[in-house]
């Protein structure tokens, strides 16, 4: 059985009013998670890469350097890639920056993504990229031909109301699940196999009490989203998952998961 952790690569503090409707201004510390488990065959695996150096020192672009110098991430001992230094397999979730930045840090492994968006991202034009958050620069040259596409895996329908998903690995204990709304792609991923599905669902949103209380965030946050009718739907659905005793992991929330 695949027993998934989630460590805090780093620290952003915002004001709570920007990611939950009807917040305090109070600061909160967000989280910056990755993934990492084993597969009894694909060996050490990654859900995305959170921050890395690579987006917080040494030598980057004019946009990139004033990402990090808006959002001025924290990084902690968990950050990549000194933390996990050999991987076999990452699955992204989708491109933003601090979901990816480690990428490059990794080589030699097996990438598996949302094909179109990875396709998307990789053709259109610098400032299209960098308006939503993606920068070429953390992308592997080589990352088409190590991409294997998640549109070309078999399907299966994921529980507790999910949907049609992706077997990652042929086994169904890893689904790749459509949550968009979020990021063009933007995927989540089931662990199917516990007693109890846990459901990694990266950006749905920033906190799960924003999805459970129907209490997503308005203005400036919604910028960020690509579709927010789409993320609206995604949390609903989310919030059926949980009703139904499924267990729910997001990047950001600064809870930490049990």
């Amino acid at each position: 059985m695949i027993q998934p952790e989630f460590p805090n690569s780093a620290f952003v503090t915002a004001p709570e009013r920007f990611v939950l409707k009807g917040g305090s201004w109070k600061g909160v510390r967000i989280a910056v998670r990755y993934c990492r488990f084993d597969h009894r065959i694909f060996g050490r695996c990654l859900i995305d890469t959170g921050y890395s150096p690579r987006v917080t020192s040494g030598a980057r672009s004019l946009p990139l350097w004033l990402y990090s110098k808006v959002l001025n991430p924290k990084l902690t001992p968990q950050a990549l890639p000194a933390a996990e230094p050999r991987v076999n397999c990452i699955l992204l979730s989708h491109l933003h920056a601090d979901h990816v930045s480690a990428l490059k840090d990794y080589p030699d492994a097996r990438i598996f993504a949302d094909g179109a968006a990875i396709d998307h991202f990789l053709t259109t034009s610098w400032l299209g990229r960098t308006h939503k958050g993606c920068f070429k620069e953390l992308l592997p040259g080589d990352l088409r031909e190590r991409l294997l596409p998640l549109e070309a895996l078999p399907k299966e329908e994921a529980p507790m109301g999910l949907g049609q998903a992706t077997d990652v690995f042929g086994d169904a204990s890893v689904l790749a699940v459509p949550l968009p709304g979020h990021m063009r792609g933007h995927t989540g991923f089931l662990f199917n196999r516990p007693v109890t599905p846990i459901l990694y669902a990266a950006d749905a949103d920033w906190l799960s009490r924003a999805i459970l209380e129907d209490r997503s965030p308005g203005y400036p946050a919604r910028l960020v989203l690509d579709n927010p009718a789409a993320a609206a739907q995604t949390a609903l659905r989310i919030r059926s998952f949980v009703e139904l005793g499924g267990r729910l992991v997001l990047c950001h929330d600064p809870e930490t998961p049990a």
